[in-house]
């Protein structure tokens, strides 16, 4: 799931070079709502349940009210506006930086969310290591310079848009592992695609992109950016996620996600993409990955 979602980023730095970032994201989730249409059309036809677990008994069982209004909100958290955001931030500064704050302090944001909604413990070890991780979260938000961050500088929303992804991201994962205790990750995983497409529909409209989506949408590289990011980042990756939180702690998948940003920074650079980040980004990284050692350690 993270080699395939690390080389992600790059993937959307190639799209945007062909259309905005909002339409890239929903160009995605296109694909990945067609791709939940033939598993389903597919399942139907045969009558039968999917023997590699896709669909279990909690498929049958309908959502609450509540759970309606969580999916809902998840769809937002987790689609709509993260990849609006996320995709903005690449588009302004290169695909690392995105990459090292999204992975890098979600885990954070999760913990922290996972001791409130769900009662895990934090040992005397996991706060030293979260301590830990401020400190490098610090230099990695600012590169070790607060100008960064500073009002006038030039790549200020970028940073701002690269901020608030993994915030966003820490709601969806907080958010679909209450769900998915009722109901299978294919299915949470297909409704929030669906919901999704819309929402990043209404916002393709509004921003008057959708005559460049279409006149764009036969691109062979938007294309293969489209498949690769809607089947293989969402429909494989985000089932994978769900499986993965449903067996081990929040706070132990997130964990994972400190590899992400280290395998998209070497994919970057034998790929030679346009980057906005400084030696200091990459050693804040490295001290928060220490702290996930530490977090981590029995």
């Amino acid at each position: 799931m993270i080699i395939i979602w690390s080389f992600s980023f790059i993937m959307v730095d190639f799209a945007v070079e062909f259309i905005p970032p909002l339409s890239v994201a929903l160009y995605r989730f296109i694909i990945a709502s067609i791709t939940f249409l033939i598993i389903d059309l597919y399942v139907y036809l045969k009558k039968k349940r999917l023997k590699d677990n896709l669909l279990t008994k909690s498929q049958h069982l309908n959502f609450s009210k509540n759970e309606w209004f969580l999916l809902i909100l998840s769809s937002f958290s987790g689609v709509s506006l993260f990849f609006l955001t996320q995709y903005n931030a690449i588009n302004i500064v290169g695909p690392s930086l995105p990459a090292l704050f999204v992975c890098l302090l979600a885990p954070l944001i999760i913990t922290i969310l996972a001791l409130i909604f769900f009662n895990e413990k934090l040992s005397f070890l996991k706060i030293i290591g979260i301590v830990i991780a401020t400190f490098g979260s610090f230099l990695l938000i600012t590169g070790g310079n607060l100008r960064n961050v500073a009002p006038e500088a030039p790549n200020l929303l970028g940073y701002l848009f690269a901020l608030i992804t993994p915030i966003l991201w820490a709601l969806y994962a907080t958010l679909t592992k209450k769900l998915s205790k009722n109901h299978s990750s294919n299915k949470l995983n297909k409704y929030i695609s669906y919901f999704g497409t819309l929402e990043l529909l209404i916002f393709v409209l509004i921003a008057h992109e959708f005559k460049i989506l279409i006149s764009n949408f036969f691109n062979i590289i938007l294309f293969f950016s489209a498949i690769y990011l809607g089947v293989g980042c969402y429909v494989i990756g985000y089932f994978i996620w769900q499986n993965s939180q449903n067996k081990l702690k929040s706070s132990k998948v997130a964990s994972f996600l400190y590899i992400e940003p280290f395998l998209t920074l070497l994919f970057s650079s034998l790929l030679k993409r346009a980057e906005t980040i400084v030696i200091w980004n990459v050693i804040g990284g490295g001290i928060v990955l220490v702290a996930m050692l530490i977090i981590n350690y029995k």
